[in-house]
């Protein structure tokens, strides 16, 4: 602090009193951003990412397999990891790791709050998830992928499938060896290809629990890469959701919603009764649809995952940051981090039920 003031006295007056109320501003944002945390209660009520997948309260945000903007995604990084969200999913770039990995540290130096675990996401084969500029498919290299995975800073893996072609699973499987020892989590993204879901989730589990050493994920991916705001949007998801939630035999793991996800989706979630509940009871409705009751061990639905509607409210914030100061870290502007952090509040809060009064 004394060399802020004496680098301000030897300036004029007029840019030290600049300088120094700018100062000022940012310290009183940074307290409000942080009472903010602490009145929705965020420090004393999230629980470990596997807690949170047990309860059914577990969120994660999709940053995008093939986005790359690395001063966004530290920014959606830091915001989100205030907001307490378990998991951030980013492309298999070092350089994107590490722009995760420096929002979450910017968010933990203004708040002391958990750390979420980082995800990579990579493809078994061309998917509409991992596109370059100009719409052209791309698949990572499987080996400079499997590096990756040896870091100490990156905590699982999503492989995302068309569920169709067993034999790209299996390849990229093999081909990542024993680089997923360490994980924590692997997780599947897959689409519901009908009566052929669960006979391809059974071939994939197969081909996985040789030497998977950790907890395993299947990502429900009802609309892929929508973003929309509609309550329309998120349907899909939730019909998905529902459907596996209700058959017994099926390959062991946690399901997550994705795809369409929004502000809306817990609201179906409760619709059909599958929000943080480990029973799923006898139901008729409109459309005769008649489940056994059984119980779970843990939450049928383990969560949800939150990516182009996740990125749209906060990025409204990131492009007005970037008008008025340029590619800037956020929590140097606190009114701006104050703003985001309300959006992505409002949206991690529907599941995780923080105190918003």
């Amino acid at each position: 602090m004394v060399l802020s003031f004496s680098c301000c006295a030897s300036l004029s007056p007029q840019l030290s009193s600049q300088l120094c109320a700018r100062s000022t501003n940012s310290v009183v944002g940074l307290e409000k951003v942080k009472n903010l945390i602490t009145k929705t209660g965020i420090p004393s009520t999230i629980a470990s990412p596997l807690d949170s997948l047990q309860k059914g309260n577990w969120v994660k945000l999709i940053c995008g397999a093939s986005f790359e903007d690395v001063v966004d995604i530290r920014n959606l990084s830091l915001v989100y990891t205030l907001a307490g969200v378990d998991c951030i999913d980013c492309a298999a770039e070092a350089s994107v790791v590490n722009a995760v990995r420096d929002g979450i540290e910017a968010a933990r130096g203004i708040i002391p709050i958990r750390r979420p675990w980082v995800m990579i996401s990579v493809n078994d084969n061309e998917d509409l998830h991992f596109r370059k500029a100009g719409a052209i498919p791309y698949i990572r290299d499987v080996s400079a992928t499997a590096e990756l995975l040896k870091q100490d800073d990156v905590d699982a893996i999503e492989i995302h499938t068309s569920g169709r072609q067993a034999e790209s699973f299996q390849e990229l499987w093999k081909g990542l060896g024993d680089s997923i020892d360490k994980l924590r989590l692997v997780a599947v993204s897959l689409p519901d290809i009908g009566e052929l879901t669960i006979p391809a989730m059974n071939s994939m589990y197969d081909t996985m629990r040789v030497n998977l050493h950790c907890l395993n994920l299947w990502q429900l991916d009802g609309r892929p890469m929508s973003g929309d705001i509609g309550r329309g949007t998120t349907r899909e998801a939730i019909k998905f959701a529902l459907h596996l939630a209700s058959i017994r035999d099926k390959p062991k793991g946690f399901l997550q919603l994705a795809g369409g996800t929004n502000a809306h989706t817990v609201e179906g979630l409760k619709r059909e009764m599958l929000f943080q509940t480990t029973i799923i009871s006898d139901k008729s409705n409109g459309e005769k649809v008649n489940f056994n009751s059984f119980e779970s061990s843990h939450a049928l639905i383990s969560g949800v995952a939150f990516g182009g509607y996740a990125r749209k409210i906060v990025g409204r914030v990131l492009r007005s940051l970037q008008s008025e100061h340029g590619y800037a870290h956020l929590e140097d502007y606190p009114d701006h981090l104050l703003k985001a952090l309300k959006e992505s509040l409002a949206l991690v809060g529907t599941v995780k039920c923080y105190n918003q009064s």
